[in-house]
């Protein structure tokens, strides 16, 4: 298959997470990690963007990073009496996803789910650690049909010693 099967961003819809190399995203409402140089990375490609995420992963942020700063911070919740300084409420995904502007979906894992069939692409940052969570990404390369891998990174060795990549995935045209 040619590079021209493959679109470029179209919708403006992207998701972004680290994982492990089994796909956990989180453990017990947390990363189950700390490497400064993807939380660098996560800051450098959502830009001044919106972020798109569960309430649950907006109170996963420490206080002093929400919200976080220089974005428009979507929070999905079901429940209409939330609320929090900086955040934008959204009662649906649909709701979210309504702009014309760029986003990044940037969790959890149910978030995850529901925006896959939205987004035309993937930041991913596989953390070489072998941990256990409760919450996973989803498995791109199981779905070559419609994912397809564009760039992927050297392995790197974090200031904290913990080996990472960076990867880039596009939805199929």
């Amino acid at each position: 298959m040619t590079d021209a099967a493959w679109s470029e961003p179209v919708r403006g819809v992207g998701m972004v997470w680290a994982r492990s190399p089994r796909g956990v995203v989180g453990a017990d409402g947390g990363m189950p990690w700390h490497v400064p140089e993807d939380l660098a990375h996560f800051r450098q490609v959502t830009g001044d963007a919106t972020v798109v995420m569960g309430r649950r992963t907006w109170e996963s942020l420490p206080e002093r990073f929400r919200p976080l700063p220089g974005r428009r911070n979507v929070v999905l919740t079901r429940d209409g009496s939330w609320s929090a300084d900086g955040a934008q409420v959204a009662p649906d995904l649909a709701t979210a996803l309504d702009t014309d502007q760029s986003l990044w979906v940037m969790g959890g894992g149910q978030v995850y789910a529901a925006a896959l069939p939205f987004a035309d692409r993937v930041s991913e940052t596989v953390i070489d650690l072998d941990v256990t969570g409760d919450t996973v990404a989803p498995d791109l390369a199981a779905d070559p049909d419609t994912w397809r891998l564009v760039d992927d990174g050297a392995w790197q060795t974090s200031r904290t010693g913990t080996r990472y990549r960076f990867r880039e995935w596009r939805r199929r045209a």
